[in-house]
């Protein structure tokens, strides 16, 4: 079986942005996906554009946040498709603030969401994987969780984490033909940047050898790589999707 056609993807945080971009792109190279996120209304316009183009999608309310509805989504995927093949880490917040001033609830509804999540949801799903000796967690962490920055204390712990998630599963399922690697995107356009100040944008990407922002498309195009048979002998890899910012 070629690249991910067949395969079934649970992708969180698929309402907008890299997750969005994630489950078309993995929807057009042939795989079944369960979309998850809070917005049901948007996930049901997204569904319906999959299935527009001839791909197949089913829309699972899921808040990261709450850890009943993590373990409900995960077996109500597998009830609707028989397994998961691909876990697509995606839904991630923010709550900047300097950390002399940073809220203990904002540190860790960052850290609940970011870091914690991840880890239930690989809980959820590493048994039907186990069970068929085959499976692909990708997980989304940042370049801020390789680099660190100011006023982001709580989110660049919760990406550091992840990478630290990422290579200790890796190394506990390996054996079984699993592979858990993460992506980590550098200065992305997404509704998540968008918001900043126009001045910051255009410092960022004079920073970026290759002179411009990344796309939620350039970050899915490499998920849906590390997802593809292809990808086979990769594993605990954090592969950097960030224009060259951060090399090496």
């Amino acid at each position: 079986m070629p690249g991910v056609e067949g395969r079934v993807a649970l992708i969180t945080g698929a309402s907008q942005g890299i997750g969005r971009a994630c489950a078309l792109v993995l929807a057009a190279a042939g795989a079944k996906v369960a979309i998850c996120a809070r917005n049901q209304e948007k996930l049901q316009e997204l569904a319906a554009e999959i299935a527009s183009t001839g791909g197949e999608a089913e829309v699972f309310k899921i808040d990261v946040a709450n850890e009943e509805e993590i373990k409900a989504g995960a077996k109500a995927v597998i009830g609707r498709f028989g397994k998961i093949d691909i876990l697509v880490n995606n839904a991630g917040v923010t709550r900047d603030q300097l950390v002399m001033r940073m809220k203990r609830a904002d540190w860790d509804e960052v850290l609940n969401t970011n870091l914690t999540a991840p880890f239930l949801l690989t809980q959820a799903v590493i048994g039907s994987m186990l069970k068929q000796r085959w499976g692909r967690i990708i997980n989304i962490t940042s370049i801020f969780g390789q680099i660190g920055q100011a006023g982001q204390a709580n989110y660049a712990s919760s990406k550091a984490g992840l990478i630290g998630l990422t290579m200790a599963v890796a190394r506990e399922v390996a054996s079984r033909n699993i592979t858990v690697n993460a992506v980590a995107p550098g200065w992305i356009e997404t509704a998540m940047t968008s918001v900043l100040p126009a001045e910051l944008k255009e410092s960022m990407v004079k920073n970026i050898p290759l002179g411009r922002a990344g796309t939620d498309l350039d970050v899915a195009h490499a998920v849906k790589f590390l997802a593809s048979e292809e990808a086979g002998y990769i594993t605990g890899e954090v592969l950097k999707v960030n224009g060259g910012i951060l090399m090496g």
